[in-house]
Parts: C-alpha cells; sequence; structure tokens
C-alpha cells in the first residue's frame, strides 16, 4: 500500500512540475517610466557625503562672490560650484572631492586664477560614475 502511494505522489509531483513556462510581456504607460527617472535622479541629487570642496570666496560682498563663481565656471564648466549665504557673508565653493588628497590637487591646478583658495571640509554629492551622463 505504501509502495502503491509513493508511487501516486511521484507521478503526481511530476505532473506539477512539468507545466510550460510562459511569456510575459509587461506593458506601462510612459508617464510612469519619466516619474521613476524623474524620482530616482532626485534621490541621486539627494545623497550626500562628508567630502571636500575649494573654497574660493567668503566675505560680504555678494557682487564679488557672483562673478567669482561666473569667472570658475567659464573655465572649469565640469567641476560644480556652490554658492551659500552665511549671514552676513557669501561664500563660494567648488567641486565634490572624496579625499583630500584629490582636493589638494585640483586646487593646485586653479591656485593662479584664485590665489586665496584653500581646501574646506563639506557636505559632497556623490559625483557621477563613469558610466553615467
Amino acid at each position: 500500500m505504501r509502495f502503491v502511494f509513493l508511487i501516486a505522489l511521484t507521478i503526481f509531483h511530476f505532473k506539477l512540475t512539468a507545466q510550460t513556462k510562459a511569456k510575459v510581456t509587461f506593458t506601462q504607460n510612459s508617464k510612469i517610466t519619466e516619474l521613476v527617472n524623474r524620482r530616482v535622479e532626485e534621490s541621486r541629487n539627494a545623497m550626500t557625503t562628508d567630502g571636500y570642496r575649494v573654497q574660493l570666496h567668503f566675505g560680504n560682498d555678494r557682487d564679488k562672490a557672483r562673478d567669482i563663481k561666473s569667472k570658475f565656471l567659464n573655465s572649469y564648466q565640469t567641476i560644480p560650484a556652490y554658492d551659500s549665504y552665511q549671514q552676513p557673508n557669501f561664500r563660494v565653493r567648488v567641486g565634490d572631492f572624496r579625499t583630500r588628497i584629490e582636493a589638494t590637487k585640483f586646487l593646485k591646478q586653479i591656485k593662479a586664477e584664485f590665489p586665496s583658495a584653500f581646501v574646506v571640509t563639506d557636505e559632497i554629492k556623490f559625483p557621477k560614475l563613469l558610466d553615467e551622463k
């Protein structure tokens, strides 16, 4: 009796596992894809970590801070520049460097144009990966 039960169970098991695989096609509205991509970009921009930047300006003259940032961006379009206001001073910081060595290397490149620049610790955005555009 046990032998018959075992054979029946084995046959039943093979019938259950012998189902054919079906191909499923998923279609979604293009607006959903657009919203997902926008959310991914927003979260990528919101991600920060401790790192280093090069400070180009710190003072109470807003026009001078704008001029320095503009001059920097004209020469270095690929390096991000950040301006902020801490009452009563404006500051301009550039770059998103993970290590002090990277920031110091960049500082040496721009020291002739911006002689008062120096490296500071700051909360930076994650730099884009090489395969991201």
